[in-house]
């Protein structure tokens, strides 16, 4: 009877692309796992800790049992490349998370900061000394997910403004915008896990 498993077919194309898909679903998990961790979610980094291990396991074990392959090798390097790319690309679309915007400008930055207001977002503004005279802070506390939105904002009302983006480990109270009923009620169960 034919043997799948040592057949030349299965031993230069098939096993090197289950040891590739492997390392990408592994370290898509890794990455997401370790913003998860910096973000403090402690239940779902151990859940995708766990699974990560596990195809993990299944990838390593390929490699040791055929260290003379370099085929094997090829594809576990490839796939943890192209699994931290996914990862982050995912995450960036999952959009996990607080941020806060610091945005310091020169320009009088009243009509910014009331059309951030109009857009349901919080907004706190002072005063305050800069290297070439005086500027405006404004710090705007927004979900990951409104980024591109605050940030067009901020270009379109003064473009020559310095801004920066730093994550929030933590947070409580806030203004944000409402969220889209349509999506509310789907995410409600998983909300409690991602937003705190």
């Amino acid at each position: 009877m034919f043997n799948v498993t040592s057949s030349e077919t299965f031993s230069l194309i098939i096993l090197p692309l289950l040891i590739f898909t492997a390392r990408v679903l592994d370290m898509t998990l890794d990455t997401i796992r370790i913003i998860f961790v910096s973000r403090g979610r402690k239940f779902l980094a151990p859940f995708f800790g766990f699974f990560e291990i596990m195809i993990w396991l299944f990838a390593i074990g390929q490699i040791m049992q055929n260290l003379t392959n370099i085929t094997y090798y090829l594809a576990y390097a490839g796939g943890f490349a192209t699994g931290v790319f996914v990862g982050i690309s995912l995450e960036e679309r999952i959009a996990v998370g607080t941020v806060v915007v610091r945005v310091i400008t020169k320009k009088e930055a009243t009509k910014l900061v009331e059309n951030i207001k109009s857009k349901g977002y919080g907004v706190t503004c002072f005063n305050g000394e800069g290297t070439t005279g005086q500027v405006k802070l404004i710090y705007i506390a927004i979900r990951r997910k409104d980024v591109d939105n605050v940030v067009g904002i901020i270009k379109r009302f003064n473009p020559k403004a310095f801004y920066c983006i730093d994550d929030i480990r933590l947070a409580s109270e806030g203004t944000f915008p409402p969220i889209d009923p349509y999506y509310r009620i789907p995410l409600r169960t998983f909300r409690t896990l991602f937003i705190k």
